[in-house]
């Protein structure tokens, strides 16, 4: 998945992309989470009335350059996070194509255009876009050049990296499509929202730490998440600690050891639903060396979100922070 987030963790999914992505509510820490601890469902929820696009519009892009948007008929974003705020916008019937880990309902059934999560320049060209929304990790280099020498215009993004980049990133991409009044709308929606729950968390308990593992076991790639893995902000939404980066873990992402996940000492550990499972469940997951013998192994604590919007920092983010919520304080609340 490609949200929002670290580029190590892209450099990972680059390595892994039949791991696949998609979101459901949580249900108890205690339980088995791969089947029910996801986002309620996995749609987005598109502002009431779709805006017109005012066009064309001059924007910066986050690479430095000009950009000017002609055209809007025809849209390819390369990211999920950045398909779902297109068509959380309204403006989801323009988009022609996906990146692989735009996994949500409404845009399923368009082609890919990614392979291993490289953009394949050849398949966007064919279609003929208007407009390429991109991240700044978003590559390779060739194919995005490829794009641009044939005179369609590309938008970089910012990648997200917490609750703080939700708004900002809506508001760039609305600005883009030449809607920016319901960048505005969208943005005070989705952060009106996000309040919300924070509201319901327990303020009378103990924050619970919680390690953020990426885990790939067809690849046997098991990662623990630090400073730059991009769960800190969630994780401190939630009201928790984020264990790895706590413990003094610098790099985005570490591979696992006995060592990491003690000083880590989690009390609850969160994963991607598609990695979960691809490690056989929980009963696989307390076999990673170390697991077992943390306070969330011992527990059996374990909270499963689904891939394609865990760290994408977006529209739905409330849905996510809310799932994490609920399994994490489950009766407590």
């Amino acid at each position: 998945m490609r949200t929002r987030v670290a580029g190590a963790l892209l450099a990972v999914l680059a390595l892994t992309a039949t791991a696949g992505c998609a979101s459901d509510d949580g249900g108890s820490a205690e339980r088995e989470p791969a089947a029910k601890a996801e986002v309620a469902a996995d749609r987005v929820e598109p502002l009431a009335d779709a805006p017109t696009p005012q066009l064309p519009v001059t924007v910066r892009s986050s690479d430095g350059r000009k950009v000017t948007v002609r055209d809007g008929e025809r849209i390819v974003p390369l990211s999920g996070s950045l398909s779902e705020i297109v068509f959380t916008l309204g403006l989801g019937d323009r988009v022609v194509a996906r990146d692989i880990t735009a996994t949500f309902a409404q845009a399923e059934k368009l082609p890919v255009v990614t392979r291993n999560h490289d953009v394949s320049a050849e398949s966007v060209l064919s279609l003929k876009p208007d407009l390429v929304l991109a991240e700044t990790t978003t590559g390779p280099d060739e194919a995005m050049d490829q794009i641009r020498d044939a005179g369609i215009p590309v938008l970089v993004v910012d990648p997200a990296k917490g609750l703080e980049d939700v708004g900002p990133r809506i508001n760039t991409v609305a600005r883009a499509l030449g809607v920016p009044a319901a960048g505005k709308e969208l943005t005070k929606r989705s952060e009106e929202r996000i309040a919300a729950v924070r509201k319901d968390i327990p303020k009378e308990t103990d924050k619970p730490r919680v390690a953020f593992l990426y885990l790939r076991g067809s690849a046997s790639v098991y990662l623990i998440g630090g400073k730059d893995s991009g769960a800190t902000s969630l994780l401190e939404a939630a009201g928790a600690v984020d264990g790895g980066a706590e413990s003094g873990l610098e790099k985005d992402f570490t591979t696992i050891t006995t060592e990491a996940l003690a000083k880590a000492a989690p009390d609850a550990i969160l994963v991607m639903s598609k990695g979960l499972e691809s490690v056989g469940g929980i009963d696989g997951l307390v076999k990673i060396p170390g697991v077992a013998q943390t306070p969330a192994g011992m527990e059996r604590r374990v909270v499963s979100i689904e891939d394609g919007v865990l760290l994408n920092y977006g529209p739905r983010t409330d849905e996510v922070l809310k799932s994490l919520v609920d399994q994490l304080y489950g009766d407590a609340k």
